[in-house]
């Protein structure tokens, strides 16, 4: 899991390309995440769909739990995540930041707060992570080491 490319510059992959997030910076420590609201993004009242800002807070967190996580040769996977819509948005771009509040060996939990253009929060989330090492079997397969 990493927002890397073969070229070594930030790149999104799977529902992160559909939905257009952006990888600003992406490390251990902190992920930014930027994306033009546009129709994917909306709900039938025409503002950001929930499940939008479900995911940037997911994939911001995620993605700095597993550039740590891969430090010490394992993986992650989100086994919760409480996202709180803050401030309906229409439009615009939207700029995610993900920070941990605790890393340990076995879990990590991580905070995301999402901003418009006008530096306003639209929504905040948590995500906890549960460290996999390698040779753990997820989903039917099994998790290899990651550096």
């Amino acid at each position: 899991m990493s927002p890397q490319d073969g070229t070594g510059t930030l790149a999104s992959a799977g529902l992160d390309t559909t939905l257009g997030f952006e990888f600003i910076r992406a490390t251990g420590d902190e992920v930014i995440i930027e994306y033009t609201v546009a129709e994917q993004h909306r709900q039938p009242y025409g503002i950001i769909h929930g499940g939008t800002h479900c995911a940037a807070v997911e994939s911001a967190c995620s993605t700095g739990a597993g550039l740590f996580a891969r430090t010490r040769g394992q993986s992650v996977v989100g086994i919760e995540n409480h996202t709180s819509f803050i401030r309906a948005a229409r439009s615009g771009r939207i700029r995610v930041r993900a920070t941990p509040i605790t890393r340990g060996r076995r879990a990590q939990v991580w905070e995301a707060t999402a901003r418009d253009e006008q530096d306003r929060i639209v929504a905040t989330g948590r995500v906890r992570l549960l460290c996999l090492e390698p040779g753990t079997e997820l989903a039917g397969e099994t998790v290899p080491e990651r550096r």
